[in-house]
C-alpha cells in the first residue's frame, strides 16, 4: 500500500494510494499510519481517500485504530471519501465520531481562515 504524505507546521496530510482498504490491506495500511503519525510534529492529522472505492469493515477498524493510538494529543480527520466508502461511514455512524471533509484542501483552507 503507497502513501502520499506532507507535512506543514499544523497539519500531517495523509493520501492513500490505494483503491481498497480490506482485511488484506488493513494491518499494513494502521502499521504506516502509526509510524507517520507517529513521526509527525504535527498535532491535526487528516486522512484523505479520495483514492480509496472501496472499504470493509476491517479497514474501518484499521482507521479506528489508527484514532485511538494517536491518543488525545492529536486529532485525525477524513477527507476526500468516495460515496462508497462515505456510505460505509454513514451506515456504521462513523460519520459520527470522524469530522470529514469534502476534500482535503478544505482542512487547508479552515486553518488558513481561523
Amino acid at each position: 500500500m503507497k502513501f502520499d504524505c506532507r507535512e506543514t507546521s499544523d497539519l500531517l496530510f495523509v493520501k492513500v494510494l490505494a483503491e481498497r482498504i480490506d482485511a488484506a490491506a488493513a494491518l499494513k495500511f494502521k502499521d504506516s499510519l502509526r509510524e507517520f503519525t507517529g513521526q509527525a510534529k504535527a498535532s491535526h492529522v487528516v486522512l484523505d481517500l479520495s483514492e480509496v472505492g472501496f472499504i470493509d469493515s476491517s479497514g474501518l477498524g484499521a482507521v479506528v485504530a489508527v484514532m485511538k493510538l494517536m491518543g488525545s494529543t492529536k486529532r485525525l480527520d477524513l477527507a476526500g471519501l468516495t460515496p462508497t466508502v462515505e456510505k460505509v461511514f454513514r451506515l456504521t455512524r462513523m460519520d459520527s465520531i470522524f469530522t470529514i471533509h469534502a476534500q482535503a484542501e478544505d482542512v487547508n483552507k479552515l486553518y488558513k481562515a481561523g
